[in-house]
């Protein structure tokens, strides 16, 4: 393994940090402003549901909008929960559990001004959900219709209360709603229901309004002085969030002061910025980077054993070491400190002369080796490293006879590859049988049933390598209809065992979400979460 690294550090790190030219104005503002050097390759959607994955949320998602129910992420010394957002309540009818009641915050306006209501939400809906609806917006359906799979329909009961219908009955839900934000429908209305127009002049409840958009290059944020959220108000005037999907040249942006936040800093440049007085920050975060195997027909993975395999042939603190720490070692989809982590048979850890054996068994070895595809993304939120960290993995693969050939794409393209499933013609088709996507594992939804429950196999959701198991959907079915918090964990325990004893992905690391940002930076809150709430950021 110690050619693997030294290659993976010549690749990762073989050019030293050296002075970038971003075109950043260094003017002063009279204003507060904070500079965000964000690892995506443009600015997310603005129109409502943001793409460009989970990480986007953080930065035109939960800024310019509001979901019902919002996930705490201004907290770090704790994880996050489920906490009232436009709905102030919600419950399951209790003579018809599928029912949900969700009753809406009065008094919130868009920022155009317009009231929010139950009108609004149910317009929401069908602009995601109802493809026959004047409003429908295929490119922002795309985004959250994977992510709210379990809603049925949906109907106003009064100026205040909405019902939501989910197709079975699912104790879970509420956990899908802090994916779904709300915009304004007058605001849609008056910029001549042109969706592309919406996209410059957003209007949403949320803490930030958009102020400026240039794709590829920066959006503007500036405080919504008039946020009804009064604990949750920004504490910087302007963020302004700049696209510099390369780790180096984020680093030297900060290092030069032509932005004052960055995600990911490359582990290599941590020592020096730390030495220029730059503060890096990480938390535990519920987020893993691993190979999402398919499991249909063909799939070179159909065996338990290679899967098995492949998992026992990563030297996971070797990569840790060579992220610089900025990374903990996987040993399933979940850390082991959650609840849900269970007491999995299978214990993954680097062995090399298991892993031999085990594809030996299977018929495979350096002289016969076994042959796969995998897509993975150039870089972007939630990649890591991705470039070097794949190359990792192909050499290590290759100590056991596993031969990796990679796709590689721009990151939006990875998603689209993803929601259309394993058995895709895009996936199948061009011989790819597993995908390297960063997952978000903070809740039961997040990290377990979407991806395993069959009913949730493309184009019904993100079941991506076509698992369908009788006992594993029983299971899921249990936890759907189990409202105890105590035995709802146990259920979800067992469902993780089974992924693990199955080796169902090939899981490497938990990132730690790292940040670098100026001393000048008084207020930065790295919460427990892939969502982070940018209104705890500034001077």
């Amino acid at each position: 393994m110690q050619s693997a690294s030294l290659r993976f550090r010549r690749l990762a790190w073989s050019a030293a940090l050296a002075v970038g030219a971003l075109g950043v104005s260094s003017a002063s503002w009279a204003e507060s402003v904070v500079r965000y050097g964000i690892s995506m390759a443009d600015i997310p959607l603005t129109s409502g549901q943001p793409d460009r994955g989970a990480g986007a949320y953080q930065f035109t998602g939960h800024t310019i909008y509001d979901p019902l129910i919002a996930w705490e992420a201004n907290i770090g010394s704790r994880p996050g929960k489920l906490v009232p957002g436009l709905a102030t309540e919600w419950k399951p009818d209790p003579k018809d559990p599928k029912k949900w009641l969700f009753t809406l915050r009065k008094g919130v306006k868009f920022h155009d001004g317009s009231a929010f209501n139950a009108d609004a939400v149910v317009w929401n809906l069908d602009k995601v959900l109802g493809d026959k609806s004047p409003q429908y917006d295929a490119k922002q359906a795309a985004q959250v219709r994977p992510r709210i799979p379990s809603i049925a329909s949906w109907r106003k009961v009064s100026e205040d209360v909405v019902e939501i219908t989910t197709k079975d009955v699912d104790a879970l839900f509420p956990y899908q709603l802090p994916w779904f934000l709300i915009g304004s429908p007058t605001q849609w209305d008056k910029l001549g229901r042109d969706w592309n127009k919406v996209a410059s002049q957003p209007s949403g409840t949320g803490p930030f309004k958009l102020d400026k958009l240039v794709p590829r290059e920066r959006a503007e944020l500036v405080r919504n002085a008039g946020y009804w959220d009064k604990t949750r108000l920004a504490k910087a005037d302007r963020i302004v969030l700049m696209p510099i999907p390369d780790a180096l040249t984020r680093a030297n942006a900060l290092l030069n002061g032509q932005v004052d936040v960055i995600e990911t800093p490359p582990p290599d440049a941590l020592a020096q910025l730390q030495k220029g007085g730059f503060k890096i920050v990480s938390n535990v975060t519920p987020h893993v980077w691993p190979y999402h195997f398919s499991t249909q027909p063909g799939s070179p993975w159909t065996d338990v054993r290679v899967r098995k395999a492949v998992n026992l042939a990563i030297d996971r603190e070797a990569i840790v070491s060579l992220l610089n720490g900025q990374a903990s070692v996987a040993r399933g989809q979940l850390d082991a400190s959650s609840p849900w982590f269970g007491k999995p048979t299978f214990d993954i850890k680097y062995d090399l002369a298991q892993a031999r054996a085990l594809m030996a068994q299977a018929g495979y070895g350096k002289s016969r080796p076994l042959k796969a595809k995998v897509i993975i993304a150039q870089g972007g939120s939630g990649q890591m490293l991705s470039l070097p960290m794949n190359e990792f993995i192909q050499q290590s693969l290759a100590e056991i006879g596993v031969q990796i050939e990679f796709e590689v794409v721009e990151l939006e393209n990875l998603y689209l590859h993803w929601r259309s499933g394993a058995k895709a013609d895009m996936n199948a088709g061009k011989g790819i049988s597993a995908i390297n996507l960063g997952y978000v594992t903070a809740d039961p939804f997040y990290a377990l049933t979407r991806f395993m429950d069959s009913r949730y196999i493309a184009p019904n959701g993100v079941n991506w390598g076509g698992l369908s198991d009788p006992q594993v959907d029983a299971t899921i079915d249990k936890i759907r209809t189990t409202f105890d918090p105590k035995a709802q964990d146990k259920l979800l325990a067992s469902l993780h065992e089974t992924l693990v004893n199955q080796a169902l992905m090939l899981w490497v690391v938990h990132d730690t979400n790292p940040h670098a940002h100026s001393p000048k930076i008084k207020h930065f809150v790295q919460a427990q979460h892939w969502f982070q709430d940018l209104t705890t950021v500034g001077y």
